[in-house]
């Protein structure tokens, strides 16, 4: 398996970790009355602050992994991966883990910082596999 493709699929279980990670504490915090209902009503409580941020990483990580996925799909079916593909493919997953604890810990600018490495690594994939 190519490496990018082993990031991506470890970055999957990244984000099945991140919803194990909101989900627990959100079920706690807003009931499970609350959370297996329909959700047609905002909840009578609200999440804590860290639970709020731990949904907001979770999030992210949705949005980023579908640019990642692309990137992953774009190296390997155009048969570009390389050394450096690989190092960014796992730059973006190292940086997608640092992501959740920075998040979660209002750690600024350094969670951006490191979301930006996860970015560029992303974006440098599909250059790469273009030129």
């Amino acid at each position: 398996m190519p490496p990018e493709v082993t990031a991506l699929a470890l970055a999957g279980l990244v984000q099945v970790l991140q919803y194990v990670l909101f989900a627990v504490p959100a079920n706690l915090e807003l009931g499970t009355g609350y959370t297996s209902s329909a959700r047609d009503r905002p909840p009578s409580r609200q999440l804590s602050d860290r639970t709020g941020r731990l949904q907001r990483a979770m999030n992210n990580h949705f949005e980023g992994l579908i640019l990642f996925t692309i990137a992953v799909v774009v190296v390997t079916l155009g048969q570009q991966s390389s050394g450096f593909t690989a190092a960014c493919a796992w730059a973006y997953l190292a940086a997608r883990i640092a992501y959740v604890p920075a998040y979660a810990l209002g750690l600024r600018p350094w969670r951006s910082v490191i979301w930006a490495v996860g970015f560029l690594a992303t974006v440098a994939m599909i250059l790469a596999a273009l030129f």
